[in-house]
């Protein structure tokens, strides 16, 4: 047991990290960064969603990968790829925005090798059927990965510049992440022989019932990035002051992990089959509630609990629904088409809202009804005996 708690500390430190030095780091150092280049920020960020679409790309090989020969060898190698990537951002000259361009998507390469995928299949091919305590866990660390990014990426900016905020995640990666990704990350246990027959509780997986996931998860997925990008915006349109709407969003991060505790809790004998469209359902609800009046904290806190189960339910469900064998290759390849949507949404929803205000709701709980629909017709596996 000590053992266990031990991994899950590490990897939870080792995404807060992760998260922090790529995911949210755009969102500081973008507008200094296309500054210096003379570039628009839009540039900056267009090169960020290149790279979100790198680890679509890249997801089912590395998840391959995983399965075959365990994820410790490949989280360290994604703390070289997040040092690589912002050691390059630092030292690109200003008149060659191509290796501005080319860090990013080193970067990228860092993200499809260590964000939370890669994490869940490490922890999958460690634990088997038993790792979604496991997967809560690591989800209740990194949870507070923008909570504790932000303020740290704005501190290095203004006290070194964002040249200097990037030399500073790049060192937390190899002075930190990766001693713990090499020492306190067993290897994976030798993987069954493939003539082997089916675990207990684990069937064929279908490909009717991949695509009812991967389509409920493309759409949760959209959601969560539109959001991620505009979420003050829409509830400015819903008619919150600017201090009233961002208050209200600051409420999202806490409210994940709020939601994540919950599940860790109450909901951890549930099927993850049940938590999802719980999750899924919260969409569509806090959208109506919006619309009808309801102000912009209680969307927050809706939003933000369905965030938190979601994070938790794209790893646990295929777990739940396939059984442990292929996962890694099989969860790369149901959460390609959201890594996909996730680049593109930001700029569809922003599009959304510039021409219809606050009737871009209608985009997010038809998406969230999708979603939700999808995950009422899949149906848990029945167990083999």
């Amino acid at each position: 047991m000590a053992g266990r708690r031990r991994v899950i500390g590490a990897i939870g430190v080792t995404q807060t990290l992760a998260w922090a030095a790529s995911y949210y780091l755009p969102a500081i150092v973008a507008v200094p960064m296309a500054r210096d280049f003379g570039l628009p920020p839009s540039a900056v960020f267009a090169a960020f969603s290149a790279a979100l679409l790198l680890t679509a790309v890249l997801g089912p090989a590395v998840g391959r990968v995983i399965d075959r020969r365990g994820g410790r060898g490949v989280l360290a190698l994604s703390n070289l790829a997040f040092a690589t990537g912002l050691v390059i951002l630092a030292a690109a000259p200003t008149g060659w925005p191509s290796v501005l361009f080319l860090g990013w998507g080193v970067l990228g390469l860092g993200m499809a090798l260590g964000l939370y995928d890669p994490a869940f299949a490490t922890l999958t091919g460690l634990y088997g059927r038993d790792a979604r305590g496991a997967i809560t866990g690591v989800t209740l660390m990194a949870g507070f990965a923008s909570t504790i990014g932000w303020p740290l990426t704005t501190l290095m900016t203004e006290a070194l510049g964002w040249r200097g905020a990037c030399l500073g995640w790049a060192a937390s990666q190899i002075v930190i992440a990766l001693p713990l990704h090499l020492l306190a990350v067993p290897p994976a246990p030798p993987p069954a022989p493939a003539a082997a027959s089916p675990g207990a509780g684990e069937v064929p997986a279908s490909w009717g019932a991949m695509a009812l996931l991967a389509l409920a998860m493309a759409g949760t997925g959209f959601n969560t990035s539109a959001m991620a990008a505009h979420l003050p915006g829409l509830l400015s349109q819903a008619g919150a002051s600017p201090d009233g709407a961002l208050l209200a969003a600051s409420l999202v991060g806490p409210m994940q992990v709020a939601a994540r505790l919950v599940e860790f809790g109450l909901l951890g004998q549930v099927h993850p089959l049940v938590t999802g469209r719980l999750a899924a359902a919260a969409h569509p609800l806090a959208a109506a509630l919006l619309g009808l009046g309801a102000g912009p904290v209680v969307f927050a806190v809706i939003h933000g609990s369905a965030n938190g189960l979601l994070t938790i339910v794209r790893g646990t469900l295929p777990l739940a629904l396939f059984g442990p064998r292929g996962y890694g290759a099989r969860q790369g390849m149901i959460l390609a088409p959201m890594r996909l949507i996730q680049a593109v949404a930001p700029l569809a929803f922003g599009l959304a809202l510039e021409r219809a205000g606050l009737g871009a709701l209608w985009v997010f709980a038809a998406v969230g009804a999708i979603s939700l629909a999808a995950l009422l017709v899949l149906r848990p596996r029945a167990e083999t005996p």
